[in-house]
């Protein structure tokens, strides 16, 4: 009986433990939204700088998100949160999607998605530990989800 109690205490705790790293992959996710009621990981967008301006505009023909290379050196500012604001320049309703491209397919991959409709403005949160752990390499894409044909840009993290 003994031997039976610790069996099912030992499975348990080995429960609990990977229970918690799986909580540990996540460290807060990316969070949307304006500047004056926006929040990430407790720390308000309007307290934080902003990283990059990223605009979806039309050239003739082409729409695309611009800049298409946007550079981000964390070796350089501190801990905090990246903070993007992302515009739509454009005349129609565009989609802002930032992921990694390579681990895509994984369910703790970092993804930020969103609609803009014409002239809006939204900013977008990430932890830090969500830039550097939930992505393979040191390059996110960003591109417009709702329509294919429409080029993106790529984000470089100098760690």
């Amino acid at each position: 009986m003994g031997k039976t109690m610790l069996g099912v205490f030992f499975g348990l705790v080995m429960v609990a433990a990977g229970a918690s790293v799986a909580f540990a992959l996540q460290a807060g996710g990316v969070e949307i939204g304006d500047l004056e009621t926006g929040s990430v990981v407790g720390q308000s967008f309007k307290e934080l700088d902003v990283d990059a301006q990223l605009f979806a505009i039309e050239i003739g023909d082409l729409k695309t998100w611009y800049p298409p290379i946007t550079v981000i050196d964390f070796k350089v500012r501190p801990g905090r949160p990246v903070l993007l604001k992302v515009t739509n320049k454009a005349t129609a309703e565009h989609g802002f999607q930032m992921t990694d491209a390579v681990n895509a397919g994984s369910p703790f991959v970092m993804k930020a998605e969103v609609v803009l409709k014409p002239g809006e403005t939204k900013y977008i949160g990430v932890p830090t530990s969500d830039m550097f752990y939930a992505t393979q390499g040191n390059t996110l894409i960003y591109r417009c989800h709702l329509h294919p044909g429409h080029v993106g840009g790529k984000i470089l993290m100098l760690k």
